[in-house]
């Protein structure tokens, strides 16, 4: 049974850094979600002045949150009230295409591993042209607390 709303909820970000709009597909495997770009998201002041783009950071931490935390909170709890610690491990990510404001992308992210807390994906992102954007491996950790 599929828990989407859910798992965003339990997401430990809120506007303006969550990233992550909705799920399309999630199981033990890896994840699927979108994000669309504010058009008047505060990273785009100044950056590149008037012709403003995404940063790769924000791309990147796009990928993390729904390639990564996504799918981690769905393995690493057993029920939808159980909290995730988590935290950013490694990066590696290859960038191809711009992402200007307004524009969706998709996140596809495939599970390398999940061992010992540790998550490892391979992540991409596409625009709405399915052209390539971004593509590479993020890991973290992804550890239930049981205190919570």
């Amino acid at each position: 049974m599929q828990h989407f709303d859910q798992i965003i909820a339990r997401l430990p970000y809120s506007k303006p850094f969550l990233f992550v709009d909705k799920l399309h597909s999630l199981d033990e495997n890896g994840v699927e979600g979108s994000y669309t770009f504010p058009e008047d998201s505060t990273f785009y002041k100044g950056h590149f002045i008037n012709k403003p783009v995404t940063p790769g950071v924000i791309l990147t931490e796009v990928m993390a949150q729904i390639g990564v935390v996504c799918l981690g909170i769905f393995l690493a709890t057993d029920t939808l009230n159980s909290e995730v610690e988590i935290a950013l491990t490694s990066t590696q990510i290859d960038f191809f295409r711009p992402v200007f404001p307004t524009e969706t992308v998709i996140v596809r992210s495939t599970k390398d591993y999940f061992r010992f807390h540790k998550l490892k994906c391979k992540v991409e992102m596409l625009n709405s042209n399915g052209e390539l954007v971004c593509r590479g491996t993020i890991a973290g950790m992804m550890k239930p607390n049981n205190h919570a």
